[in-house]
């Protein structure tokens, strides 16, 4: 990552949080109420979609592993697709955020460490049967023994965090 791009983290005394080194434009804030509450509701939304959709079945994540199924994949390539024609339309369109703001897109750089990151995460989304997105979901709809993967992707984040500047960017 490139050092002029980095913002200072501060430490655990500061009275200000951490900031994130990935670039944002966002100029106007809002008021941390507003902001958790309006993330809050579309998490849930999100969380009854993913039910509804049975992304959140280790059945079918399992399935897809196994390629017995093509119901994630259909799921998967769906997204893709509608964010592809989204950032296209974005662009092609110059269309604003809500609070009339440009859209900037940052260019992106390929590292290796995506690729062994990515790995990593897909090995532990097959063990498990759950990513990050659906873990919440899960857990919200009983199966509380999926609060032992959350506890490891919490750990597996922490981990990085301590051993970042000795992994490939």
């Amino acid at each position: 990552m490139d050092n002029k791009i980095r913002k200072p983290i501060t430490t655990i005394h500061s009275s200000l949080p951490e900031e994130c080194e990935a670039p944002n434009n966002q100029m106007e804030k809002e008021s941390l109420i507003t902001s958790n509450l309006k993330y809050l509701i579309l998490g849930v939304l999100f969380g009854i979609v993913f039910v509804k959709a049975e992304i959140i079945s280790w059945y079918r994540i399992q399935e897809m592993f196994r390629l017995h199924s093509f119901h994630m994949y259909g799921v998967i390539g769906s997204a893709v697709v509608v964010g592809m024609i989204s950032v296209w339309l974005i662009r092609r369109f110059n269309i604003k955020t809500m609070k009339d703001e440009t859209v900037v897109f940052h260019e992106k750089k390929f590292h290796w460490g995506n690729v062994i990151g990515g790995l990593i995460f897909g090995l532990g989304w097959a063990l498990t049967g759950a990513c990050p997105g659906p873990l919440f979901a899960q857990i919200g709809s009983g199966f509380i023994v999926v609060i032992v993967t959350l506890l490891s992707a919490i750990a597996g984040t922490w981990m990085y965090g301590l051993l970042r500047d000795g992994l490939p960017h």
